[in-house]
């Protein structure tokens, strides 16, 4: 039988995980609390403190906050599920969100309760602080570092060295808006082109040695307005990484645009000054630096970080009770790692949400199948547990079912990202969080998860223009806004279609607007489409990227061909034919566009 760790195994692991939290903040915070309801603290002033310690305002209420919670690379451990899930039963809605950049959201919790869960954070070495503000958010890192089979070397002890050195740094406690660092594995793993500072590690040779460094992309990013970023040099070798992120930084405090709410993240700063200025600007900001700091300033690299202890035995049962349902978990839930005779298991959750039950489950799962003991957050919702030995898979499946984690399909269509929407967030105009269940659930109940021709693609939704669900990198991407027929409302999202995030990675285009309610039947209309044209070798994706470039023969060649298809899906009907289509996911009122003030740059 496969065993758990022991207590001294366990307890020689957790002297090695990274404190990330401070008590005296906490303290500060309830303090702050007390003073602001008091009438002694102004509300804007109160509002930025309370964004760096990581507490957003929920929908159309300060009394209530969304805590977000920072997992540098998406590492968590047995320790922290179990806390999570004591946090999210006691102060929260019974349950946690796993949200697209790897951290760990607790939402409406009340306000004079945040420094509570703080300090249950603290217990665990985990922290809130600059999850939210302007200041440097979660430094994510690929799930799969470590065990790729394409990457030159494994990025997440850099991904902490990273955090560990702006965590705090007065360097970042005020920037223009939130930045954002992301380490992938390889070109295909990762969104490196689509965030402030985006880092693809590669080797290079140099005197018969083998250096390490990075691809380094700059300016890139979802919004409003979108950019894919640009590569800064050929190679940046791995000491010059930090030199690097700094004058980015620091360029970006002096020169980024603190007036404009709408149009100061770095990415239009990079836009305004032209790549090439922008280009040179780093670079000779980096090399001042060299040349004036009188204190070498150096990475904390740790790669014992990264060490397996496999001290897990392997089981000696074998087989799955659900043979079928365990043949289509695997085909669309595991991944094979670099290291011989381990699996890494992708967890679908639905729209990102998983219950404190679940979370108490998931730390007993964690710490009996995992050789590493820990999980990792993914970048689309889920949660990734590696290091799994390939004769434990099924009695893993089986336990999964227990749980309630074992949907197929998380590699695939059939696990849309939806941002939390309208259940809380102020400035959404559509309920994308309940949306993306709904699909889910009907493309599981259509076994699409097990066509391989939508393997590669995507469905991502937001729930306003903002791309908080990164629709703008989706095969099939939706952002919500709201529709009229006379003088009712119903809820709407704008259709993109062709975005993409791997080393190809493209923007979608606006193909049109459709109705909440219709966008279930437009998608699988699509898809109809698609296997009606599609050549031998097709996959959705592909298909679709044919269209766009005007390079397709069949009867869609371009996407107004999309568009006059697609129309008589869409068209709105009167109230009194269908009242139902006023009404947006997960409510029984009429629609309404009715918003709050954001916090995102507050």
């Amino acid at each position: 039988m496969q065993t758990k760790y022991t207590n001294d195994n366990e307890h020689e692991m957790l002297k090695n995980i990274l404190n990330w939290s401070r008590i005296e903040e906490i303290e500060n915070f309830s303090k702050t609390v007390k003073l602001y309801r008091q009438g002694k603290i102004d509300k804007d002033i109160f509002r930025r403190f309370r964004l760096q310690h990581g507490a957003y305002g929920s929908r159309m209420t300060d009394d209530y906050s969304m805590i977000r919670i920072k997992a540098p690379a998406g590492q968590i451990y047995p320790h922290q599920l179990r806390k999570l899930a004591q946090l999210s039963e006691s102060f929260s809605i019974g349950s946690a969100h796993v949200s697209t950049r790897q951290s760990i959201q607790l939402h409406w919790v009340v306000l004079e309760d945040v420094s509570e869960v703080m300090r249950g954070l603290a217990e665990v070495g985990m922290t809130s602080r600059e999850a939210c503000g302007n200041s440097v958010r979660n430094v994510m890192c690929s799930p799969l570092a470590g065990i790729c089979s394409n990457e030159a070397f494994d990025a997440t002890p850099f991904a902490f060295a990273i955090t560990k050195f702006f965590l705090r740094n007065p360097l970042s406690q005020n920037l223009p808006r939130k930045f954002k660092f992301n380490f992938t594995c390889c070109e295909k793993h990762g969104m490196a082109r689509m965030v402030d500072v985006g880092l693809i590690p590669q080797t290079r040779e140099v005197d018969g040695c083998v250096q390490r460094g990075f691809k380094i992309f700059l300016g890139g990013g979802l919004g409003n307005k979108s950019f894919v970023g640009h590569q800064l040099e050929e190679f940046t070798p791995e000491e010059d990484l930090l030199h690097t992120s700094i004058a980015v930084i620091r360029i970006f405090d002096r020169l980024g645009n603190r007036k404009n709410l709408a149009r100061n993240r770095m990415r239009y700063l990079v836009d305004e000054m032209g790549w090439e200025n922008f280009q040179n600007t780093i670079l000779k900001e980096r090399a001042v630096m060299r040349a004036t700091q009188s204190i070498i300033v150096k990475l904390d690299i740790d790669d014992s970080a990264t060490e397996i202890k496999k001290s897990i035995n392997i089981s000696e049962e074998s087989g799955a009770p659900n043979t079928d349902g365990y043949s289509r978990w695997c085909k669309t839930s595991i991944i094979k790692q670099k290291q011989d005779g381990y699996y890494c298991v992708i967890i679908n959750l639905e729209a990102g949400d998983i219950t404190s039950n679940q979370l108490s489950s998931l730390a007993d799962i964690c710490q009996e199948f995992s050789a590493e003991g820990f999980a990792r957050n993914s970048f689309s919702q889920g949660i990734v547990l590696r290091w799994v030995n390939e004769q434990d898979l099924p009695r893993l499946y089986t336990r999964l079912i227990d749980a309630g984690l074992a949907k197929s399909g998380s590699l695939t269509m059939a696990s849309p990202v939806g941002c939390s929407g309208t259940t809380s967030c102020n400035l959404a105009l559509t309920n994308s969080h309940r949306l993306a269940k709904e699909i889910q659930r009907k493309f599981l109940e259509l076994k699409l998860d097990e066509d391989e021709d939508l393997y590669d693609s995507t469905i991502k939704i937001s729930g306003c223009p903002n791309s908080c669900g990164q629709h703008e990198i989706a095969t099939i991407g939706f952002y919500g806004g709201g529709g009229r027929v006379g003088k009712d409302m119903y809820p709407n999202y704008q259709m993109s279609l062709g975005g993409r995030s791997d080393g190809q990675t493209m923007l979608g285009v606006n193909c049109m607007r459709v109705p909440a309610k219709r966008v279930i039947p437009v998608i699988l209309k699509i898809i109809e489409l698609f296997k009606k044209n599609k050549k031998s070798e097709d996959t959705l994706s592909s298909w679709v990227n044919r269209i766009i470039e005007e390079k397709e023969d069949s009867e869609i060649k371009t996407i107004n061909d999309f568009k006059t298809i697609l129309s008589p899906l869409i068209a709105p009907p009167t109230m009194a034919e269908d009242a139902d289509f006023y009404s947006d996911y997960g409510s029984d009122t009429r629609y309404h566009t009715i918003t709050g003030k954001g916090e995102c740059a507050a």
